[in-house]
């Protein structure tokens, strides 16, 4: 079976988002090369990982659902997947980072915030003659 001749429009919106979304993902790698504390590189390749690989199925939807003549969302199960995966991630290895930092009595990093009820305690007018 020979494939239908693909017309300018979606070559050129296809290669546009081939490229955006390459150019984003160089873009987070830029950022792990740029950035000094982890708490900052994990950031950049995170969001623009993300968005460039987005970018990235979408051409890959339309390349595939002309191709096909039909609908093709199989790369909506990968965005999916991506977009669930990758924050949790991320906020799993921020929070393991700072807990460790913490442990370690690194003063770069927030103090731990306060419980509710030791700040109650603080506001407590003192009892007795003064």
């Amino acid at each position: 079976m020979i494939a239908p001749a693909l017309p300018l429009w979606l070559a050129v919106v296809v290669s546009v988002l081939l490229l955006a979304g390459a150019g984003l993902a160089l873009l987070g790698s830029l950022g792990l090369l740029r950035f000094r504390t982890f708490y900052e590189r994990v950031h950049a390749p995170t969001l623009a990982g993300t968005l460039g690989a987005t970018a990235i199925l979408l051409a890959s939807m339309l390349l595939a659902s002309f191709d096909a003549g039909r609908p093709i969302v199989h790369e909506l199960v990968l965005g999916a997947v991506l977009f669930t995966t990758t924050p949790v991630a991320l906020l799993l290895l921020v929070r393991a980072a700072l807990y460790r930092d913490r442990h370690e009595g690194n003063i770069a990093v927030a103090p731990p915030p306060a419980e509710p009820g030791a700040e109650a305690a603080d506001e407590r007018p003192a009892s007795g003659p003064q």
